[in-house]
């Protein structure tokens, strides 16, 4: 049978084998290109949707991973069960209905309209827009070179592979540097949708063009010996591992910083750079190097968790992890290409390691949230990673470990092994030790302590006051304080940390009481601590896409239930719930709606400040909160204040240890005139710096890098 399929093909003019492979390597190409264009252009776009979170780009990532496996699914099956020309027709015929779901805009009747969990909405969202594109991309690669391979059994067609990971690597990098900077998110969709066209076509004509080599079905598991299932596990363990690393380490950048498509698209070009290294060729992985590199790497990271290693330069650790993530990618698909099966085999096993990449990003997206109340998938990657780099030397009888004179080698692999498991596992105890409750959902990990503040001075007035009166309650969201309390009666009432009476939020309603009862918004809840400004006849209204926010805020902390104020919520997306809602005429919006470092860039749009003042009085403030460790947010306020012709000023409090009051800075924008009215302010405050360098946020555009610090 074998050679009645590869006769016909000993007859090919070499020229034209030559300009074959040509055509197949250019559509795969393409295909590589718009596969990883499309992931950052989507999820860019429903991103605000879903609060601007870290969690969305994973449930993202999910996704994709899931269709591309059942793209390399569809690929193994179609070449096994149908005769080629059978092939050819039905993979034309599934390109030409793909057109039909073109452009790939998102519609606006997919935003979200309640508090229900984002994951299974977000992943309805991607499966219309742009899920059967995506699933025919995915396909192609593996599709055309297991064509290739059946008319001509040759290794080199895992050169595709790489080919096929250098065309991702292409289309990711050129998102942020390219395309983002230059066009609108909706002139980028149809540019990728008229390129998708093309693709469609090329492909097409590829598939119906196929010359009848056999009339049987596919042999791929008849012509070649059957891979045992210890390769089989180990394709999926090695993929799965890469991919839980990639989606972790992601996370722990992101959730720092921003939700953004540059801070995406780093690790994932790392990970694929690897594979185009590992599977272009041989001489990129030397096993004994990185396996030294890989101790390093992981013990480094390990070590990079701990928590008093937070005042480390954020570009530091950005560059810890990634270097991490790539060496350990170059590690886990190393071996996945020393691995790897006979060229017939090739579908079988791009679906192994898919299936182990998709398991990897269930892991992180949809388990992990579930049963860990804590960030714990990135040491789980890191243990599982230490394993296997013992596993893959064990299993193999050529490694050199295996060598008597190697054999210390092989127990500093163990001992390194035990000791970063060991080490993850009490840095993760440790991270819940201390907490009185630690709680986590899609939205993040928030923990609450109880703690003595040394700083605090007792007051004097307080006779019967005692040390106990020193203790307050933190919450913390990520690695960010977002509010304190203290436990004392005396004391529980005052706003402390980043809300005291000098800071903006301070002095705004110091400035707003002459008015009367109140009506404030405020963009995100924390521990509530405005509220100990509100007055009898005051009303309040908190929107706050967490609820398990509002679960600590209302059970842990009593600043909500001791106002004076009437206090309303709104639970889901601020934004999306104000563009519902009639305007609510407040005297004062509060924008605090950010979780550990990062910040939802949709709520700091133009067309976000525009809502803000929708719901505003004439003579009301707009309160913006733009304390951060890494990004200078001040010049993007101030454009968006120059651009809807705004009065803004800039007002920074100092520390106040003595009463935990913490540096902030917030900024105060209204109407012309108003300050004039409310004198105060301005003698607070100073006016706004803007920024020749930082262009306009708009919900098509916005950059991090003119602001980062």
């Amino acid at each position: 049978m074998a050679a009645e399929t590869s006769a016909p093909d000993s007859t090919i003019e070499p020229s034209f084998r030559s300009n074959l492979w040509l055509l197949n390597a250019l559509t795969i190409f393409l295909s590589a290109f718009l596969l990883f264009q499309v992931e950052p252009l989507v999820a860019k776009i429903i991103l605000p949707w879903f609060g601007g979170v870290a969690a969305v780009w994973t449930v993202c990532l999910l996704f994709f991973q899931v269709v591309l496996l059942l793209g390399y699914l569809y690929a193994q099956q179609l070449t096994r069960h149908l005769a080629p020309g059978a092939q050819g027709w039905l993979h034309a015929a599934l390109l030409a209905a793909s057109l039909l779901t073109l452009p790939i805009l998102p519609k606006d009747s997919w935003k979200p309209t309640g508090p229900e969990h984002p994951a299974p909405h977000i992943l309805l969202v991607l499966a219309v827009t742009v899920g059967m594109p995506f699933f025919l991309l995915s396909a192609t690669s593996p599709l055309l070179q297991a064509w290739l391979a059946t008319a001509r059994k040759d290794s080199r067609v895992y050169r595709f592979y790489a080919l096929s990971n250098a065309g991702s690597l292409l289309g990711l990098l050129s998102f942020p540097i390219l395309v983002e900077p230059r066009l609108s998110t909706v002139q980028q969709a149809r540019t990728w949708s008229a390129a998708y066209a093309a693709f469609a076509v090329a492909c097409g004509a590829i598939a119906i063009s196929r010359r009848r080599r056999n009339t049987e079905p596919g042999h791929e598991e008849t012509e070649a010996a059957r891979t045992n299932w210890s390769t089989r596990a180990l394709w999926l363990v090695l993929s799965a591992c890469s991919s839980t690393l990639l989606l972790a380490i992601t996370n722990h950048i992101t959730q720092n910083i921003a939700a953004v498509p540059f801070l995406w698209i780093v690790p994932l070009s790392l990970y694929l750079l690897s594979f185009v290294l590992c599977f272009g060729s041989s001489r990129w992985y030397h096993r004994m190097i990185f396996l030294r590199l890989l101790g390093v790497a992981l013990g480094c990271m390990a070590y990079a968790l701990s928590p008093s290693l937070i005042a480390i330069p954020l570009w530091i650790l950005i560059s810890l992890f990634c270097t991490g993530l790539f060496i350990c990618c170059m590690f886990c698909h190393g071996e996945l290409a020393r691995l790897k099966p006979d060229p017939l085999q090739l579908t079988s096993f791009y679906s192994w390691s898919s299936l182990g990449t998709v398991a990897g990003a269930a892991f992180v997206a949809i388990l992990a949230p579930h049963i860990f109340s804590g960030f714990y998938e990135l040491h789980v990657g890191l243990a599982v990673c230490a394993l296997l780099a013992v596993l893959v030397h064990r299993m193999d009888p050529a490694s050199p470990i295996q060598q008597p004179s190697w054999r210390p080698a092989l127990w500093a692999l163990y001992f390194l092994a035990a000791t970063v498991i060991v080490g993850l596992f009490f840095l993760a105890r440790a991270d819940s030790l201390y907490a009185s409750r630690m709680v986590r959902n899609f939205y993040g990990v928030l923990r609450v302590s109880d703690e003595v503040a040394p700083n605090v001075v007792l007051l004097k007035d307080d006779v019967t006051a005692k040390p106990d009166d020193l203790r307050f309650r933190r919450l913390m969201n990520g690695t960010i304080t977002h509010g304190l309390q203290f436990l004392a009666p005396v004391r529980r009432n005052k706003p402390v940390s980043y809300y005291g009476p000098n800071s903006g939020i301070g002095v705004a309603f110091e400035a707003l009481v002459p008015r009367g009862p109140l009506r404030v918004g405020a963009i995100g809840l924390g521990t509530g601590t405005i509220a100990a400004y509100g007055h009898a006849g005051d009303e309040f209204t908190f929107y706050e896409i967490n609820p398990l926010v509002a679960q600590v805020a209302q059970q842990n902390f009593s600043f909500l239930q001791d106002s004076k104020a009437r206090i309303e919520f709104e639970l889901g997306d601020a934004r999306l719930t104000l563009e519902r809602q009639p305007p609510q005429q407040f005297d004062l919006l509060a924008v605090d709606a950010f979780s550990s470092d990062s910040i939802p860039v949709h709520l700091l749009t133009v067309e976000a400040f525009r809502l803000y003042f929708r719901h505003l009085r004439p003579d009301g403030i707009l309160a913006v909160h733009i304390s951060n460790r890494h990004l200078y947010l001040e010049p993007v306020v101030a454009a968006a204040a120059r651009e809807l012709g705004k009065d803004g000023v800039l007002i920074t409090n100092p520390d106040d240890y003595t009463n935990e009051i913490f540096l902030a800075r917030w900024i105060l924008l209204s109407n012309p005139g108003v300050f004039k009215e409310l004198a105060s302010i301005g003698k607070a405050g100073k006016p706004l710096t803007t920024s020749l360098r930082v262009r306009l946020w708009t919900d098509s555009y916005s950059s991090l890098f003119p602001v980062l610090k």
